[in-house]
């Protein structure tokens, strides 16, 4: 059976996203996945072939002013001709954010995610781990310590670049590659058994 195949469609403004990017390219890879990174802002032809071509694509984005950055929105509505001819349709679609607090309204940008993913007929795979960091022998460095479900969400100090990032954060990110690399597996062999 062939690798899944995954690309992650992500901007980043100032390097933070992009570390989350990397680390979900890395844990899809970990579980056998062929991955791409696109930057949406720098997309090219053979990139949208990409995202085509692929069996699952996870958005990223930072979240800034309570929604995905105005370069992912415009990526966003560039997807229109694909939504055309539903040229995404029963792909697998998953996300993830990072903004400077503890909430940041990222769950709006995780929803703008998903809505775009079910405008093009795609499957959301969630995160699919527990809330850490939520009981008083809990650690700030449990995978999902923000208590998300819908995707991956990161908080970093807006006073510290990328290697601020917290290093759960980027494990949680991890989490959510291998996740859809295994979901999409999973998808590829039942289509071959139906």
């Amino acid at each position: 059976m062939t690798s899944p195949v995954v690309s992650i469609a992500y901007h980043s403004g100032f390097g933070h996203t992009a570390v989350l990017a990397e680390a979900v390219r890395a844990g899809a890879a970990d579980a056998g996945a062929e991955v791409h990174l696109i930057k949406v802002d720098q997309i090219t032809d053979e990139q949208w072939q990409t995202l085509d071509a692929s069996d699952a694509i996870v958005f990223g984005s930072p979240t800034y002013m309570g929604t995905a950055s105005g370069a992912f929105h415009a990526f966003a509505e560039a997807t229109s001709k694909r939504w055309f001819g539903q040229d995404w349709k029963d792909k697998l679609a998953a996300g993830f954010t990072n903004s400077a607090s503890k909430s940041g309204d990222k769950l709006h940008t995780l929803q703008f995610f998903q809505t775009l993913a079910a405008q093009h007929g795609m499957t959301w795979v969630n995160l699919g781990l527990l809330p850490g960091w939520n009981a008083s022998t809990a650690s700030e460095n449990d995978l999902n310590r923000l208590g998300f479900f819908s995707g991956a969400a990161a908080q970093t100090n807006n006073d510290q670049g990328p290697e601020g990032v917290h290093k759960a954060d980027i494990a949680t990110a991890g989490h959510l590659g291998r996740r859809i690399a295994e979901t999409a597996r999973v998808f590829a062999q039942g289509r071959a058994a139906a």
